[in-house]
């Protein structure tokens, strides 16, 4: 797990987007299993596939129940069965505890459910990295506990998460590395203690202060 730190407008989402391509970097590379997935034959749909990305605002279809919300990736992209979509729609879905609300659509959901549930759409197609932009920044402070829950047990369970957050208790928590991102540029990073306990840069250090004080 790595989290991502660093104030609005340091690039965080930034870098996630340039992960999952829904940027173009520049310049650079990032490299998935060996490959750099800027290269000009990469096979992006593919690469998606494998790649999920849980966002800040659900990015939930609004027309369709909790269930139908889970199923359509599965169905549309992996190409997998009604049944079987089905199955582990409901599976991912009591994972997160979100089984008594698959007929529901959205507006009828809390924004703490509506996330869950966006986890859970995520894990049903199986991802091999699964990135958060900013989860809970959408969230009423009382609906955070119930999201971060949620991401705490995936953590447990092993799945390799880049999470772009502003809970740092969170971060210090759960993660095995953190970044720190300062005007576009990775700072500094390194373990939670690292970071957290014993900063080597400045900015960091301010960064870090003006939460403690918030």
């Amino acid at each position: 797990v790595t989290c991502i730190i660093g104030a609005s407008g340091s690039g965080k989402s930034t870098l996630l987007r340039c992960i999952n391509l829904l940027e173009t970097p520049t310049s650079g590379e990032v490299l998935f299993h060996g490959t750099d997935i800027t290269g000009r034959n990469f096979n992006v749909p593919a690469y998606r596939a494998k790649v999920g990305m849980v966002f800040q605002s659900f990015n939930l279809f609004n027309n369709m129940t909790v269930l139908q919300n889970c199923m359509v990736g599965m169905r549309k992209v992996l190409k997998i069965d009604k049944e079987t979509a089905m199955q582990k729609a409901l599976s991912y879905l009591d994972k997160v505890g979100m089984s008594p609300f698959i007929n529901a659509k959205p507006r009828q959901i809390s924004g703490g459910q509506k996330q869950r549930v966006a986890i859970a759409r995520a894990l049903a197609m199986e991802p091999e990295v699964l990135l958060f932009d900013e989860p809970t920044s959408a969230l009423d402070p009382q609906m955070v506990g119930e999201v971060l829950s949620v991401m705490r047990d995936l953590a447990k369970e092993g799945l390799t998460m880049l999470i772009v957050t502003h809970e740092m208790a969170f971060a210090r928590d759960v993660s095995s590395r953190v970044v720190f991102m300062h005007n576009g540029v990775i700072f500094e990073e390194g373990t939670p203690e690292q970071i957290f306990g014993n900063p080597q840069k400045q900015e960091t250090k301010d960064f870090l202060a003006r939460f403690r004080q918030g």
